[in-house]
């Protein structure tokens, strides 16, 4: 375009000042400091504090001791940390990568007479670019001269090629119509040809702009957050009440036995010491461990998943994924490897072939004339260069043959006269040197003309007919030496179904997880896809296009949702409107998504799935991104997702074992005659050291496939089940009756052969963490949980010989030790006996 001088320097800077620039407004991330008092907000947490401020009060009363309300002030920190700076750091390394990329994002513009490359964030409204295949449109605007076909799948998630050309006759078309022939659009790439575009629009004004805004859009609470959402509340209520009814008992057995203090100050006292007593209850309650838990499962498991090609960007995306029971996926490059391939060739003859070796020479040579030198590609380091989507996959093909790929590029030199393909004929020719014309194109175009198929057209007819309905892309392939077009072959393209994809939709399916496969593509195409990837596979199997839908009431659609499994030629606002309908029946809802138009489906989903692909737009409202865009690790991290779950049960049946046990026997203490059984102190030493010890054992579990196996659990089920109940119950209730034993009974506390009481507190305070570490080792699946058990019971050992005074203990002879082991250990056969009897008796209390 030799008469286009472009913008001067001058009239760039005034563009600028009056249009604005060509980047993207960055949404601003949150601080760190943000992010950790965000966390304080947890419900949990929340308990938590309110426990620190009855702490402090004490503390200044002189009722506590300064290490107490510390204690809890050091959870507090560390749960609300540890998941706030992991989340941190995840995004700041999806931002350092999101930086890289667009530092190598250029385009090249007419200005001053001359082309220059300029940065993408440099482009003005009023500038000339000239595009070529390859290129990423930087801006929205209008083709001026020549024409280019793009993929516009970034923005509409069509895989077909768009044509953009000038509007020389000046007809009126909509902008936002993306499939209009003239405006191009920002972040769609250029596929084939070669063009002069205008800039029109810049920055957050263009499409891609547009959309990048509209993912500001706040996400419900998580499955978990709502789970330990009514844990909180149940515990609360527990420890509140416990409180309460330990102040009234002890007050009721003052005046039962006639022990009335004598004057305002005793009772004064007495007042305190039930209030003490009480605030035990509370802090006993609480379950320290679990909010430390989950921030460190959720970090500890996203830095694992990050090796299978998994970035967890927003930390709860993890839990949520394993709470997943419908996922609506894309086709392209998810399930299907998204690129074409040369899947069959079929002779005149009706013999077919899958691979080059099988054809023979005079075949090989033809259709290497035919598809190869008749071919915008070319090879260039190895690589494949240029050319759309079809002449790439046929390049591809070809390279398996040096012999074959020599032959190509000297006859690519011979041509003497080519024809490019165009929508109107739907064929592209050329002529080489020796008179032979090679043609390529739409079967209905070129298979009419040819001489030699008389006798199989039949065949030819029914082969391209059953290919067809497999979703293959066709092409036929012909020659003239001069006496007439005779047929070399129709060569079958698609793009694949993931071999690994199929296996992972299997294990998803088994999971209890319902899929979608929602595409651009038409109906019977992305039926085929489905039906080879497993997704359809019974006659009661629903595929609908956009069109169907959108005629679907919302009621409609809800009642077809269970059976539904392909949404074919489906728009951005498709997505959308699945997850809503999906959401108002109480379902978990993931979705995949590439493009800037799947942004608003990611940012509404409860998990978005983002491309590593994919633009960034689709990445920053996605909550995890697939790197290697394989169906596969979406399975995977669903897994990592339901065994972190499967950790914070098996965590809270210890940890509420420990919490119900300490307030039966603070509570049923008093009521004995005894007002401290447990000191703060030794309560907090359990809550804190050994729940967070546990805390790492059950948060190292490995995965387990058998999880998979299992169905998910709805989003409002209460996170302790009737069986976890039983449990935590039977488990408590012996380590109560044990530890009251020890103190209350005889022929028990003749065991120890002592007397003095703060001996025998000292063993009930040993059996009490022995018999809670049994529990815990009898739930225990890894090496780690049975290492991390094992040092639990050093630091129990050494908490009794050496906490003295501090921690209210004296030293245990070796008699004492070995009656703590034995009545102990029979916390496990006791836990077991009770779970088996209730499986027995009351199976429809266990899941």
């Amino acid at each position: 375009m030799t008469d286009i001088k472009g913008l001067t320097d001058s009239e760039v800077k005034a563009s600028r000042e009056k249009h604005g620039s060509n980047s993207l407004t960055e949404l601003p991330g949150e601080t760190l400091r943000a992010k950790f008092l965000a966390s304080l907000k947890d419900p949990m947490i929340i308990i938590l504090l309110c426990a620190l401020v009855i702490q402090l009060v004490l503390f200044v009363m002189g009722r506590a001791e300064w290490f107490e309300p510390f204690g809890i002030l050091v959870a507090v920190l560390i749960a609300g940390g540890v998941s706030s700076i992991t989340e941190y750091r995840q995004e700041q390394k999806a931002s350092l990568l999101k930086a890289q990329q667009e530092a190598g994002e250029t385009t090249k513009v007419i200005r001053n007479g001359t082309i220059h490359e300029i940065h993408v964030s440099e482009v003005v409204a009023g500038d000339i670019v000239y595009l070529q295949a390859g290129d990423k449109i930087p801006a929205d605007g209008e083709i001026v001269e020549g024409s280019v076909k793009v993929d516009q799948s970034a923005l509409n998630g069509e895989t077909e090629e768009a044509e953009k050309l000038p509007n020389s006759s000046n007809d009126s078309y909509d902008i936002k119509d993306l499939l209009n022939k003239y405006y191009a659009y920002r972040g769609t790439v250029v596929c084939s040809g070669e063009a002069y575009m205008k800039i029109l629009v810049v920055g957050d004004k263009t499409l891609f702009g547009e959309l990048a805004l509209e993912v500001q859009e706040a996400q419900r609470k998580t499955p978990l957050q709502v789970k330990l959402g009514k844990l909180a509340h149940q515990i609360s209520v527990f420890g509140y009440t416990g409180a309460t009814a330990i102040v009234l008992g002890i007050l009721a057995r003052t005046f039962i036995t006639g022990n009335l203090p004598p004057d305002a100050y005793e009772w004064a006292r007495l007042i305190i010491d039930a209030v003490t007593v009480a605030v035990t209850i509370v802090v006993c309650a609480v379950p320290e461990g679990l909010p430390m838990l989950t921030s460190m499962l959720m970090s500890f498991q996203s830095m694992q998943m990050a090796g299978d090609n998994v970035l967890v960007r927003k930390i709860n995306g993890l839990e949520t994924a394993g709470s997943l029971n419908l996922l609506f996926s894309d086709k392209t490059g998810t399930i299907t490897e998204g690129r074409l391939t040369i899947a069959e060739i079929a002779l005149p003859s009706m013999k077919v072939c899958k691979s080059l070796n099988e054809l023979d020479a005079e075949s090989l040579e033809d259709i290497a004339m035919g598809a190869g030198a008749n071919n915008s590609a070319g090879v260039g380091d190895g690589q494949v260069i240029g050319g759309n989507s079809t002449d790439r996959a046929l390049m591809a093909f070809f390279m398996a043959d040096s012999d074959i790929l020599a032959k190509i590029e000297a006859a690519k030199k011979s041509v003497k006269e080519s024809v490019a393909f165009t929508s109107d004929t739907k064929t592209a020719s050329i002529t080489l040197s020796n008179g032979t014309k090679y043609i390529k194109g739409a079967p209905e175009k070129i298979l009419p003309h040819c001489k030699n198929i008389a006798s199989s057209r039949k065949k030819l007819d029914a082969y391209i007919n059953g290919q067809a309905e497999r979703a293959m892309r066709l092409l036929a392939v012909a020659k003239d030496s001069g006496s007439g077009m005779e047929l070399v072959c129709v060569l079958s393209i698609r793009d694949n179904v993931r071999k690994e994809a199929v296996d992972a939709i299997r294990q998803v399916r088994n999971a209890g997880i319902q899929v979608v496969m929602v595409t651009g593509d038409r109906k019977e195409t992305a039926v085929a896809i489905a039906k080879e990837a497993g997704l359809i596979s019974r006659p009661e199997d629903v595929a609908m296009t956009s069109q169907e839908m959108a005629e679907k009431t919302d009621d409609e659609l809800k009642a077809i949702l269970p059976n539904l499994r392909v949404i074919s030629r489906a728009l951005p606002s498709d997505k959308s409107r699945l997850v809503r309908v999906a959401q108002e029946l109480n379902m978990v809802v993931g979705m995949t998504g590439d493009g800037v138009n799947d942004s608003p489906a990611l940012k509404k989903a409860d998990v978005g799935f983002a491309m590593g692909s994919g633009t960034e737009v689709a990445k920053e409202a996605g909550d995890i991104t697939i790197l290697d865009d394989n169906f596969k690790s979406i399975a995977k991290a669903i897994l990592y997702g339901r065994t972190m779950f499967k950790s914070i049960r098996k965590f809270l049946v210890f940890q509420l074992t420990v919490n119900v046990a300490a307030v039966m026997i603070c509570f049923l203490g008093p009521l004995f005659g005894q007002n401290v059984i447990l000191t703060v102190i030794q309560l907090l030493l359990i809550n804190l050291a050994m729940d967070t010890l546990a805390a790492i054992a059950f948060g190292s579990e490995p995965p387990r496939q058998e999880y998979m196996n299992e169905k998910p659990i709805p989003r409002d089920e209460n996170i302790i089940t009737s069986d976890m109940l039983s449990e935590i119950l039977t488990g408590a209730a012996y380590i109560t009756v044990m530890c009251l034993a020890v103190l209350f009974v005889p022929k028990i506390r003749g065991l120890f052969g002592a007397v003095d009481v703060v001996y025998l507190r000292t063993a009930v305070f040993t059996l009490f963490m022995m018999a809670i570490t049994f529990n815990g080792l009898a739930m225990a699946s890894s090496k780690n949980c049975v290492f991390v058990m094992m040092f639990i019971f050093v630091m129990q050992w050494a908490f009794v010989e050496f906490g003295g005074e501090v921690l209210s203990v004296e030293a245990l002879s070796l008699d004492s030790w070995l009656n703590c082991f034995v009545l102990a250990v029979l916390v496990v056969p006791f836990r077991l006996g009770g779970k088996y009897l209730l499986a027995k008796y009351l199976p429809q209390y266990v899941k």
